[in-house]
């Protein structure tokens, strides 16, 4: 009998961590052996129990040092928390350099949402404009979303390779935020509205045509098929791994 992956869920508590403990609980290849949140000590917690792969949905004031806290103990660490910038991500990268331990930091599991981020990269490159719109709950507390963050980041990305110029807009005059933020290069705009959960369209334009690449999650439950096939092969992955596309072989 193949032995079970050992699963350590931090932010157990928390709407994403339920859903996390539910679908570990669910798969027949994985034991749930810890759940932790902010009222534990973590480093404590993980010292006392064997863990293969530790699951982080809690928030970014702490994030970062809960994934040095698994990786120094040699865990994996699969990550789904958002805020995390160039500069964290270069410290967690240096923190596993050289080792055998995998941490995957990634902006959205839903798998409809990372075939739309890959889908997205393959079209940037033949169409004149591009924007990204996410539609998400009132309650989400950063803007844009992490996922069209990352999206622009891709579309922006393949636009410079294929050596495409700026992209036409002739805007002289509008009210702050009109045009939304600018990542890269890429327009993006944020909706939030009651009734939503996780949304977003990727629009590209050309002469005579438009493309619409649309993903939508009406359930948390939408994010639990990434999340465990990231828990399953992020021990593959040594290193920092940004994006769940990667570990799906999507990346090109």
């Amino acid at each position: 009998m193949t032995e079970k992956i050992r699963v350590a869920v931090l932010g157990a508590q928390g709407r994403m961590g339920q859903n996390v403990v539910a679908a570990v609980n669910s798969a027949s290849d994985m034991e749930l052996v810890a759940q932790l949140d902010a009222q534990d000590d973590i480093p404590a917690a993980l010292a006392k129990t064997d863990i293969d792969v530790g699951v982080d949905f809690t928030v970014p004031a702490v994030t970062e040092g809960n994934v040095k806290a698994l990786t120094a103990r040699g865990i994996h660490a699969v990550v789904g928390t958002t805020g995390w910038d160039e500069s964290s991500l270069s410290r967690v990268e240096e923190s596993v350099r050289g080792t055998n331990v995998g941490v995957l930091i990634a902006p959205n599991f839903s798998l409809s949402a990372v075939l739309a981020m890959s889908f997205a990269r393959q079209a940037a490159a033949w169409f004149e404009s591009a924007e990204v719109i996410e539609l998400h709950h009132p309650n989400k507390v950063d803007a844009p979303s992490g996922t069209a963050v990352h999206t622009a980041q891709l579309i922006a990305q393949a636009r410079e390779e294929a050596d495409l110029p700026q992209q036409p807009d002739a805007t002289t005059s509008a009210l702050d935020g009109a045009r939304g933020a600018e990542v890269d290069g890429v327009p993006v705009h944020s909706v939030r509205l009651r009734g939503l959960v996780a949304h977003e369209e990727i629009l590209f334009g050309g002469p005579g045509e438009q493309l619409t690449i649309r993903t939508d999650s009406f359930d948390r439950v939408s994010f639990m098929p990434g999340v465990l096939a990231a828990v399953r092969k992020i021990s593959g992955h040594p290193g920092l791994t940004v994006g769940l596309d990667q570990l799906l072989e999507l990346g090109e």
